[in-house]
């Protein structure tokens, strides 16, 4: 409990937000049904290099930070801090900034409404897994 930024949580976090999007994407998860959404093949992911990964790193690092920030302020607001609030840090951060955001961008880039499903639900997963790995830390 408390107001400040349990770090290893953010190393914790960031690896499972790795992970999740690894699954997610990977062999055994939806890039067959990504790569036909959008149409990016094999050959144009190899061409762009390691680049996307970089992006996907940085980006799942801030967005531990951004948890591991949110928690700690909710711990020190409740003056505890229960998993269920973790888990709901994670959603509301998943509902008010990445679910409208994707929705926005997408609807008026006309893209399919299962490429949103499909990200939109990765997006949910990817915030939830690391916001628990947060609260079991921090």
């Amino acid at each position: 409990m408390g107001t400040s930024i349990s770090w290893p949580a953010v190393v914790v976090s960031t690896v499972v937000g790795m992970a999740i999007a690894g699954v997610w994407y990977g062999r055994w998860g939806f890039v067959g049904v990504w790569r036909e959404l959008t149409g990016v093949t094999e050959e144009d992911s190899a061409r762009v290099g390691k680049r996307p990964f970089a992006v996907l790193l940085v980006s799942i690092l801030v967005t531990a930070v951004a948890l591991a920030a949110g928690c700690a302020i909710v711990a020190g607001f409740f003056g505890s801090d229960p998993i269920w609030l973790d888990l709901a840090v994670g959603f509301a951060t998943w509902l008010g900034f990445s679910l409208t955001t994707l929705a926005q961008h997408n609807a008026f880039e006309q893209k399919p409404a299962r490429l949103t499903l499909l990200n939109s639900a990765y997006q949910l997963v990817l915030f939830l897994g690391m916001a628990l790995a947060v609260g079991l830390l921090q």
